[in-house]
């Protein structure tokens, strides 16, 4: 039973960015002037992508648990995460002023793969720390 608990984080980022797609075109305009007031350099929320995904990619790497620091477990984070951006870019289709994007879907999906590359390379550097064998002399 406590092991579903785990995926209670992926549904509340899932649900976050279903949230953000249902936004318009001119909601997220609306909203864009205020974001560049803390990120200055932001001309768009395209990058918002790398991160929305990179977030998904770490809570689905925190339910798999284990797993996620096997190659298979590299694998399903990144397709978990890139078949719910399918499910997005289909539902934008229906968002007014919004269309699906494939060059969104490669964003999410390097946003994905780039928070379970950093699971692997966490989980391979804690590794070889605690296999040193310390001895004296």
């Amino acid at each position: 039973m406590l092991r579903k608990w785990k995926y209670v984080p992926v549904v509340i980022c899932m649900v976050a960015i279903f949230f953000s797609s249902s936004r318009s075109g001119d909601q997220l305009d609306s909203v864009l002037p205020w974001v560049q007031k803390w990120l200055p350099g932001l001309t768009d929320f395209n990058p918002m992508h790398y991160v929305a995904y990179f977030i998904l990619g770490l809570t689905v790497a925190f339910a798999l648990g284990k797993r996620a620091t096997t190659g298979w477990g590299f694998i399903l984070n990144v397709l978990i995460c890139v078949l719910y951006g399918v499910t997005d870019e289909w539902h934008q289709s229906f968002v007014p002023m919004r269309t699906p994007d494939p060059l969104d879907l490669l964003h999410d999906g390097m946003g994905a793969a780039a928070a379970a590359l950093l699971v692997l390379i966490v989980s391979f550097v804690r590794g070889k720390r605690s296999s040193r064998n310390y001895t004296i002399g």
